[in-house]
């Protein structure tokens, strides 16, 4: 006999057990067991007063934040209407079906209470956590870059000439510029000067340059990421304006990861964009091993003498070339930080060798970098086969962390 259901209204759901209409297998059951939310309390002890009205519970606040990112919920307004649909997260919370649901804006006006020192305490707390677990081997780290979108339409963005931007910027009071990371780099020029969005000031336009992007100019924010080289947990990040250049922030997540951590780096992993010369001489001196890409560039001609040919007399701070002659220091670089060495005139011009040497009508120049001996070992770390098995190790797990994020 064929059924038929008469969907009505129960007036009473005495019956009804949320445990047991969560699945074993959830998730957030795993996570439940866990996770202990309560430490929360005495985190935030300190932002609440002891009369006036009583808030929600900061152990169900902190939950409602962890769901709106562990599925990925677009808004806190969108939670707040899913809350009362879904079982699983009622059970979570601790929540029954006749608890009323909380606005959207406790969230929002939680973190403004909490304030950025109770977040970045979770997330060492949450970091410690991983290094006692197990989950954290410490010595080596891998580090990235990402352009994230600014809250800001594209429509908001007006363009004028650099100076009316700049008087714009003060007339809405952007902060001075807090995210930037290379404020005593003297050659920084910011990107997109003539562009400025009227709702977030703070967000320089620039454009996403990597392959398959849309390539269009708007504002955006970057957050650059330390990655742990066992089981990919993050231990350090660090947020700043786009148009902020990645290497900048090498040395700060190296120490916000040993501060966290409280392991020594002994290995750091990145691209060709980490793969400068004042990120290789920073790190050497520090003692770490530099797996940081360098920029490949033409293959060099065996048949010609490269620049290790040439030695270098420390007492009268001049090379010798292969033929014999002097090269003399000409002049210091600021920006690339070495300082070049060249010859007399004419001598290249009547050298037998000058075949194997250059084809410039100028000469052959050598550089040497301010901590030499440190940038050429860097150098030769990032092109030995375990920097070459960290590349391909850092293309799943680094990238992986963003595309999960």
């Amino acid at each position: 006999m064929m059924g038929r259901h008469e969907g009505q209204k129960e007036l009473f759901s005495y019956q009804v057990d949320l445990d047991r209409r969560v699945r074993d297998d959830h998730p957030l059951r795993a996570i439940r067991a866990a996770v202990d939310f309560s430490f929360v309390r005495q985190e935030v002890v300190r932002c609440y007063g002891y009369n006036g009205n009583e808030s929600i519970d900061p152990e169900v606040i902190l939950k409602l934040m962890f769901v709106l990112f562990f599925d990925n919920v677009k808004s806190e307004r969108e939670l707040m209407r899913m809350l009362p649909e879904r079982l699983d997260y009622l059970w979570f919370l601790g929540f029954g079906l006749d608890d009323e649901i909380p606005d959207h804006s406790v969230l929002s006006k939680a973190r403004a209470r909490w304030g950025q020192p109770v977040f970045e305490s979770l997330f060492v707390r949450t970091v410690q956590q991983c290094v006692a677990a197990g989950l954290v081997d410490g010595t080596k780290l891998h580090l990235d870059g990402s352009l994230i979108n600014a809250h800001a339409s594209r429509d908001s963005v007006v363009k004028a000439s650099p100076e009316l931007i700049e008087a714009l910027k003060n007339a809405y009071q952007v902060e001075a510029r807090k995210l930037e990371g290379n404020l005593g780099d003297p050659h920084y020029q910011p990107v997109n000067a003539t562009l400025l969005s009227t709702t977030d000031p703070d967000a320089p336009c620039v454009r996403q340059s990597k392959q398959g992007a849309s390539g269009d100019s708007r504002p955006r924010y970057k957050q650059h990421r330390a990655v742990d080289d066992r089981c990919g947990v993050i231990t350090a990040v660090v947020t700043t304006a786009g148009d902020v250049p990645e290497p900048t922030q090498t040395e700060a997540l190296v120490e916000q990861h040993e501060a966290h951590t409280g392991c020594a780096v002994g290995t750091v992993v990145g691209d060709q964009q980490y793969g400068t010369t004042d990120n290789h001489r920073c790190m050497q001196e520090r003692g770490i091993r530099t797996h940081l890409k360098t920029v490949s560039g033409r293959p060099l001609d065996p048949t010609r003498f490269a620049a290790s040919d040439f030695a270098h007399d420390e007492a009268t701070d001049r090379y010798r070339c292969p033929a014999g002659q002097w090269l003399y220091p000409r002049g210091y670089n600021p920006r690339r930080q070495h300082t070049e060495y060249k010859p007399r005139k004419g001598v290249c011009e009547a050298c037998p060798l000058r075949h194997r040497c250059t084809d410039s009508r100028h000469g052959r120049v050598v550089q040497r970098y301010r901590g030499h001996d440190q940038v050429l070992r860097a150098r030769a770390q990032a092109q030995s086969p375990e920097a070459r098995h960290d590349y391909r190790r850092r293309r799943h797990l680094m990238e992986g962390s963003f595309a999960q994020a």
